[in-house]
């Protein structure tokens, strides 16, 4: 594992928690199974490139099921 993997790592499952609680706290149910998902992904990627790839897919995934009003 090399820098770049752990320090992607950190990033994204930071933002992955930052998700989760904001979804807890609001009893928003897509935002805190995205952010629980983006924890998850930086186990199971092998380089920072996929992890940050798989990371903005989730963003974008969020976003766009919560502007669809999915969950609420």
């Amino acid at each position: 594992m090399s820098t770049d993997t752990l320090l992607a790592a950190l990033v994204w499952g930071a933002i992955g928690s930052g998700f989760a609680l904001y979804g807890k706290k609001q009893g928003r149910p897509v935002p805190m199974i995205g952010g629980l998902v983006m924890i998850g992904a930086t186990y199971f990627c092998e380089t920072a490139l996929v992890m940050s790839v798989v990371g903005v897919g989730l963003i974008a995934g969020i976003w766009w099921a919560t502007q669809r009003g999915i969950g609420d």
